[in-house]
């Protein structure tokens, strides 16, 4: 068993970490207050590779390993919250549907702009109004038309649509029940009939844009028809596997964020004439914090390494999703605890981190549905 990273894995995490403390770090607060995309440091991230991370190099692609797109992700989040899952959302939910089972056709026509940032980013859209974990009780319709989809149908809940220049859109392709119902059809965001609302006004990740979208027959070519008709559930569920690993790295980078915040406080300030890294209930908080997020940053890594292989890793994946969101939301309070009244204020960072982190046990399925995944692949 080898833990350590590889000569070009630590060369790669290096490379991001620069350009995340250059680029992302300094901006984090102002995109935060101002609720508004870091659209600079997007644009910058195309020759980096950061928005093609699964996009094969055949289609203007990076082509990293998982573990490598794991630690992109986790390094972005280290400086914002926000703009990671953005990034992590373009990836996992945007390119990563078109990599797995476009054709060649419509990989040609859609990755390498995807990829180089230059036609915009991606977008999946899965929850509607009246749901969002139940994915078989999706209502949004495409009924062909000749040789066109015709959709009618809402989403909420959408990350990037208004960035993007494409939402892969779950739809009800057959109007009878089950599994076999459902498909995932490309909708160009400028598609006359697709409406983007006003970005949804959250607690955390301002700096990414949420938005509700309506449908009103919305054609688009037959054949961007992602695979095959009536395998949208089974193609939407193998994504956000791998969209796990990604929410799961963010939560380890929010967390190593949070407690570098903590640590460098604690040997600052003084309280009951010594620092408070000298008090056992301060190093406590950040011993465990340590020990934490070295448990989840392996449990990500493991289930990002075992995709790599070609391996299963569904379970994996939703065991370092749980572990890692969850451990990420207990790190920030704690830092914010040794922080005290500095914590509470938005002067400092880590109630911005906190807030962020919370997001992490509720998107790509919460943390219920995570331990639903767990106890189906344990119990049979």
């Amino acid at each position: 068993m080898d833990f350590e990273l590889n000569e070009e894995q630590r060369m790669w995490r290096q490379a991001v970490h620069d350009f995340t403390a250059q680029e992302i770090k300094p901006k984090a607060a102002e995109m935060d207050a101002k609720a508004e995309l870091n659209a600079e440091a997007i644009r910058k991230m195309g020759p980096l590779g950061l928005l093609g991370l699964n996009v094969s190099e055949e289609f203007g692609g990076a082509g990293v390993d998982p573990v490598s797109a794991a630690i992109a992700i986790e390094e972005v989040a280290w400086g914002c919250g926000g703009t990671a899952l953005t990034v992590a959302a373009h990836n996992s939910l945007g390119c990563a549907p078109i990599q797995m089972f476009g054709t060649v056709e419509q990989k040609r026509r859609w990755l390498p702009g995807m990829a180089s940032g230059k036609a915009g980013l991606g977008s999946l859209g899965l929850t509607e109004p009246e749901g969002g974990s139940d994915l078989q009780a999706v209502k949004t319709r495409a009924v062909l038309d000749g040789d066109e989809w015709v959709i009618n149908g809402a989403k909420a809940w959408i990350t990037n649509p208004s960035a993007a220049c494409l939402v892969n859109l779950l739809c009800r392709t057959d109007p009878a029940p089950g599994s076999r119902s459902l498909s995932l059809i490309i909708v160009p965001t400028d598609t006359p009939g697709v409406h983007i609302h006003p970005p949804e006004k959250k607690m955390g990740v301002r700096a990414s844009p949420t938005h509700a979208l309506t449908l009103e027959n919305v054609r688009v070519p037959r054949d961007y028809l992602l695979g095959e008709a009536g395998r949208g559930l089974q193609q939407t569920l193998q994504v956000l596997d791998g969209g796990r690993i990604g929410i799961g790295a963010m939560a380890v980078g929010l967390a190593q964020a949070a407690l570098e915040e903590a640590i460098r406080y604690a040997k600052e300030r003084k309280a009951f004439g010594k620092p408070l890294a000298a008090h056992q209930a301060v190093q406590w908080m950040i011993a465990d914090a340590t020990t934490q997020i070295e448990a989840a940053r392996l449990l990500v890594y493991r289930a990002a390494w075992l995709k790599g292989r070609g391996l299963p890793f569904s379970k994996e994946a939703a065991v370092g999703k749980l572990f890692a969101s969850e451990m990420a939301e207990e790190v920030c309070r704690n830092a914010i605890q040794i922080l005290g009244s500095y914590g509470y204020s938005s002067e400092y960072p880590v109630e911005r981190m906190y807030r962020d982190a919370r997001l992490t046990t509720i998107g790509e399925g919460t943390s219920e549905v995570q331990r639903m995944v767990i106890a189906r692949r344990v119990l049979g």
